[in-house]
């Protein structure tokens, strides 16, 4: 269990854009998240623009412990759902597109009459 103090740590997360991700910027020490939150603006406001400020008290962020973490090992017969490898098929379908028979060379194979 942590020491009681006066101060908090808070986790800062900012965007630069509406379609941005959040990410994390720094930790701060506040003696309240009103207060955290006015020196996360305050930080940014004399450094850079964003959209949206998230400040996370740090006692609310949970971690995975050692029996949830086993639970994200990937089986080992999941590799048909990797998205790598497919380069070739533009060459293969273009490949594919020149052996297309076009009307004219059907047409050629009666002798060229139309029925």
């Amino acid at each position: 269990m942590r020491k009681e103090t006066f101060y908090k740590e808070y986790e800062v997360f900012s965007k630069r854009t509406p379609t941005a991700t959040f990410q994390h910027q720094f930790s701060l020490l506040a003696p309240n998240k009103e207060i955290a939150i006015l020196m996360a603006q305050e930080n940014f406001m004399r450094r850079e623009p964003v959209v949206d400020i998230w400040v996370v008290d740090r006692e609310d962020i949970r971690k995975l412990n050692q029996d949830e973490k086993q639970m994200l090992q990937r089986l080992d017969n999941k590799d048909y759902r990797n998205t790598k490898g497919y380069g070739y098929l533009k060459k293969k379908w273009r490949h594919y597109e020149q052996q297309m028979l076009d009307e004219k060379e059907i047409l050629s194979w009666s002798g060229g009459k139309k029925k």
